[in-house]
């Protein structure tokens, strides 16, 4: 299908038309055509495809479940990061991130510490179904609207645009992986094999029933900066052609696709500062403008790309 009819909630911009010539070269019978096999595009997925503001919706689960854990044990109220929790300053959480992309993991290593304890020695099976109850009955913090509508509608409309172009299309995120999978199928259409992100160390075990993966009580990677290409390669085994990042985490998988001959890097900037729901910032953000500019990734500016930022508007 052409991008006329696929890429409805992009304006006519120079971006809109960059991402055009792209797919009808690479995907066309011209001199930088690319098979189909090689035809590889990444997304992440935090800022990317879904909005991340006021805080990534991992961590509104994780706020959930710690406190569910200090109505249990009200002591745990005294440390970080629950603390935060119970001051109400989430704000605390964010800021953990942030320093996180600046180079700083001190408070970003207290958070995955107890993350860690939700899951410890659950069943994989047991952790998908609480986290499609998740999806199902919790809503985003600002919009008040379920997470399901919380998704960028040009960037579903850009996968869409890829797969009719004979793209596969793959998550790549610093998020974890089992918590992206029981929604990236309804979500984005892209299913639980094709998702790439940080994971708990596994185990198996059995009995005379049968045999389950359990989660450990430590981390195995986090999919974030430099490990992102290497994950990249060691799932897919093929270097991507395009990708899609607007943090300074993806800048390694973006400079990454572009040793292929025919590249496209998209950053996404968030510098709406209208009433459509996404919020602006460049906070941990700041070394992928700077990348940007650079290296020549294609900028989609919220305000000025995308004709509309949700499939529908949100509530007041």
């Amino acid at each position: 299908m052409a991008a006329e009819e696929l890429l409805e909630s992009w304006n006519d911009t120079e971006t809109r038309r960059a991402i055009v010539d792209f797919v009808e070269a690479v995907a066309g019978d011209g001199p930088d055509v690319v098979p189909p096999e090689q035809r590889v595009a990444v997304f992440d997925n935090d800022g990317t495809l879904w909005t991340e503001k006021p805080m990534p919706t991992q961590l509104h689960y994780i706020v959930k479940k710690w406190r569910e854990q200090m109505a249990a044990d009200p002591s745990l109220a005294e440390r970080q990061p629950y603390q935060a929790v119970a001051s109400g300053d989430l704000a605390w959480l964010g800021r953990a991130i942030d320093k996180h992309y600046s180079g700083d993991d001190s408070d970003l290593r207290l958070i995955i510490k107890e993350i860690l304890q939700i899951t410890a020695n659950r069943t994989v099976d047991d952790y998908a179904a609480e986290i499609a109850d998740f999806y199902r009955d919790e809503e985003h913090l600002e919009l008040q609207r379920p997470y399901s509508e919380a998704v960028y509608q040009p960037m579903v409309e850009l996968l869409r645009y890829l797969e009719a172009n004979h793209f596969t299309t793959y998550i790549v995120s610093g998020g974890e992986r089992d918590f992206m999978r029981p929604m990236s199928t309804s979500y984005y259409g892209i299913p639980p094999e094709r998702v790439i992100g940080s994971s708990t160390g596994l185990q198996y075990v059995e009995d005379d029933s049968g045999g389950d993966v359990l989660y450990g009580a430590s981390f195995a990677f986090f999919d974030d900066g430099p490990e992102k290409p290497v994950r990249i390669w060691s799932r897919i085994g093929r270097r991507p052609i395009m990708a899609s990042g607007n943090a300074n985490g993806d800048v390694p998988m973006l400079r990454f696709v572009q040793r292929h001959p025919r590249s496209l890097s998209l950053f996404i900037h968030h510098d709406d500062d209208t009433d459509r729901g996404d919020t602006p910032y460049t906070s941990g953000a700041d070394q992928a403008m700077e990348a940007a500019a650079k290296h020549g990734f294609v900028k989609v500016s919220v305000k000025h790309d995308w004709a509309q930022v949700f499939a529908q508007p949100p509530t007041a």
